[in-house]
């Protein structure tokens, strides 16, 4: 018994030093800005640590907008259009990490994904568990896009997320089966036209059968019309 809690010493000690190296050699970057961010400190360097809008409340119903008369419960858009989704929420205004989501997205910058994972955990994890979503469904990259790529950022911050909450990720049940143009240029109703036929459900028997019938989050790293 002695020996086994020793050797668990051992590795818990060896664990710490190799954090620590790794820190000194490969300093973790802010996500921000992307300089390297204080050593064995927070995620971001001080002087970003005040960029960052959170959207604030009031929330529309819907898209999770932030609007600004606290009597309304949905914003003008959603008022006069509906969406297949029963609810959306976004952490961050788009043009206050639009940088950084671009180099998570394009720069290869994969570590800022526990950034924003730990951030949603911290700041909407309880909204989120209230949704008691029986998996976090990351939308999914056309193969080729994936292969040039290497990785799909919205699945990267889909299991750091439901690692600290929980909640099952799904990447086998939708399949993206056309290879879209950007959508960063397009408005709303192009967005539509494009995404039409984009995906598709995968057939897998009992899994599909219960996934289909149980609820849903799609986790994605931008929340657009």
């Amino acid at each position: 018994m002695k020996k086994s809690r020793g050797k668990k010493i051992e590795y818990s000690i060896a664990r710490g030093l190799l954090s620590v190296t790794e820190e000194l050699l490969f300093p973790r970057r802010c996500p921000v800005c992307d300089r390297p961010a204080p050593l064995f400190g927070e995620r971001l360097c001080p002087a970003c640590a005040g960029t960052l809008r959170v959207v604030s409340p009031p929330y529309c119903f819907i898209c999770g907008r932030h609007i600004e008369d606290e009597k309304e419960e949905y914003c003008a858009d959603c008022r006069k259009k509906g969406h297949i989704y029963k609810r959306g929420r976004a952490l961050y205004e788009y043009r206050s990490v639009a940088p950084s989501l671009y180099r998570l997205k394009y720069g290869n910058r994969r570590e800022y994904a526990e950034f924003y994972a730990e951030s949603m955990a911290k700041r909407m994890g309880e909204e989120i568990r209230a949704f008691h979503a029986d998996a976090l469904i990351p939308v999914p990259l056309h193969k080729r896009r994936l292969a040039k790529r290497g990785y799909n950022q919205a699945e990267l911050i889909a299991r750091r997320l439901g690692a600290r909450l929980s909640i099952p990720v799904e990447t086998k049940l939708v399949e993206r089966v056309r290879d879209t143009a950007p959508l960063k240029l397009l408005g709303g109703k192009e967005r539509g036209e494009v995404l039409k036929n984009a995906f598709k459900i995968r057939k897998n028997g009992v899994k599909l059968k219960v996934y289909m019938e149980s609820r849903n989050a799609l986790c994605q790293q931008t929340l657009t019309s």
